[in-house]
C-alpha cells in the first residue's frame, strides 16, 4: 500500500501568465507558495478476490471493470497513460475542498502518479512529476489550466516560477530567512468564498481573448519580479500587501468571470477593515480569498468574517511526497498462473446455492 501527499498551493502574482498559449511566445512569470494543506492518495493493487477490477473513491464510489468505466477523469486517463494492467484501488482525501482555487486538480494528478510510480516500485524526480502532469492535465484531458498548478504540486515550497517561450519552466525558490518568513505569513488570512467554480470555466472566458489582454499580461508579469524585489530586499513588507491589490485589479480586467458582486463587496468589506490587498487564489470566479491583513488587524478580520470559514495556514516546501509505503501479498503471480491455465478468476467465479438447503 502506499499513499501520497500532496500540498496545495495559493498564488499571489502572475496568474493567468502561465497558461502556453501566452507564455510560448511573450514569456510568463508567476509567484507563489504552497501550504501545509494537502492531497492524500492510497493506492494498491486489488486483490483478485472481488467481482471489480477497479475501485476508486473520490466524492463518489466507483467500482468497475475496466479502466474506461471509470468516470474520473484524471484517475482514468493516469492509470492509461502508466499501462498499469492490474486491478487497482484508489482512495483519495483532502483537506480542502475541490473547485476552490489551490490547485487541488494538480495536486491530484501530480499525487496519483507520484503513488502509482511508487506502487510499481519507482522513485521519480519533481521534474518529471511536474512535467507528466502538466502533459496529462493540458494534452490528454484538454483542461484550461496553466502550467503553474503542477509545478508547485511537485516541487513545494515558495517559489519564482518563469515559463520560457521555447517552453522550459525554470523554478527559482525564495530564500528567505526565517523571520521574513514568518512576517509574510502573520500578514496572510485565508477566507472560503463559498463560492465553487471550475479553473476550466473561468479561464474560458478570457482565453481566446489573450492577444488583446496583452498590456494586462505584461502587467502581472511585471508584478512578479516587483514581488520578488520587495521579499527579497527587506522592503517594508506591506509594499507586498499594495502588490497584490494592483494584481487583482489588473487580474479582473481579463475576464467577466474572474470576479462577480459578491466577491467585490467581499473584497470592499475586507478594504475597509483594514486589509491593505488581497485576491482571489486561482483563475477566480469564488473559492478562497486571500488578504494581506496587518497582524493588529487580524482579530477584526475575523469577526468581519465570522460567517465565513477562515483556514489557518503555514508555509510547506516538500511538495508531493510518499508518506507510507509497505509492501502487500503481492497476487500478480497467482493471477498469470490461472491465466495460463485457463482458470476462471476469483473474481469472476459465480457460487450457486440452491433456494433451499435441508439438513
Amino acid at each position: 500500500m502506499i499513499i501520497s501527499r500532496t500540498p496545495f498551493r495559493i498564488s499571489f502574482l502572475g496568474g493567468g501568465t502561465d497558461y502556453p498559449e501566452w507564455y510560448q511566445e511573450h514569456g510568463g512569470a508567476v509567484l507563489g507558495t504552497t501550504i501545509n494543506k494537502y492531497c492524500y492518495l492510497t493506492c494498491r493493487y486489488l486483490p483478485p478476490f472481488f467481482e471489480h477490477r477497479y475501485n476508486v473513491v473520490w466524492s463518489k464510489i466507483e467500482n468497475s471493470q475496466t479502466v474506461d468505466d471509470i468516470s474520473h477523469p484524471a484517475a482514468r486517463e493516469i492509470i492509461k497513460y502508466m499501462n498499469i494492467e492490474r486491478g487497482l484501488e484508489i482512495h483519495h482525501d483532502g483537506d480542502m475542498p475541490a473547485r476552490s482555487g489551490t490547485g487541488s486538480s494538480s495536486a491530484f494528478t501530480v499525487g496519483l502518479l507520484n503513488a502509482l510510480y511508487a506502487l510499481q516500485g519507482k522513485m521519480v524526480s519533481k521534474k518529471q512529476l511536474m512535467d507528466e502532469g502538466i502533459h496529462i492535465e493540458q494534452e490528454i484531458l484538454k483542461e484550461n489550466v496553466g502550467s503553474q498548478d503542477q509545478v508547485f504540486a511537485a516541487q513545494g515550497g515558495l517559489n519564482h516560477i518563469q515559463f520560457n517561450q521555447n517552453g522550459q519552466i525554470s523554478v527559482v525558490p525564495m530564500t528567505l530567512s526565517r523571520e521574513r518568513l514568518q512576517e509574510l505569513e502573520s500578514h496572510l488570512m485565508l477566507f472560503y468564498t463559498g463560492i465553487r467554480r471550475t479553473a476550466h470555466e473561468v479561464v474560458a472566458s478570457y482565453k481566446d481573448q489573450f492577444s488583446s489582454k496583452r498590456r494586462q499580461l505584461r502587467i502581472l508579469m511585471d508584478l512578479v519580479q516587483e514581488g520578488v524585489n520587495v521579499l527579497g530586499n527587506g522592503k517594508d513588507i506591506t509594499e507586498f500587501g499594495e502588490l497584490l491589490h494592483e494584481g487583482w485589479q489588473i487580474k479582473r480586467e481579463l475576464g467577466g468571470a474572474v470576479s462577480n458582486p459578491a466577491v467585490d463587496e467581499m473584497y470592499q468589506a475586507a478594504l475597509d477593515t483594514g486589509a491593505i490587498g488581497g485576491k482571489l487564489s486561482g483563475a477566480g470566479g469564488g473559492g478562497f480569498m486571500l488578504l494581506f491583513v496587518p497582524p493588529e488587524k487580524r482579530g477584526a478580520m475575523k469577526e468581519r468574517f465570522k460567517n465565513m470559514v477562515h483556514v489557518p495556514f503555514q508555509f510547506e516546501s516538500n511538495g508531493s511526497q510518499i508518506i507510507f509505503h509497505e509492501l502487500e501479498e503481492d497476487f500478480e503471480d497467482i493471477e498469470r498462473e490461472r491465466a495460463n491455465q485457463n482458470v476462471t478468476p476469483f473474481r469472476e467465479l459465480k457460487i450457486h446455492r440452491p433456494a433451499e438447503e435441508t439438513g
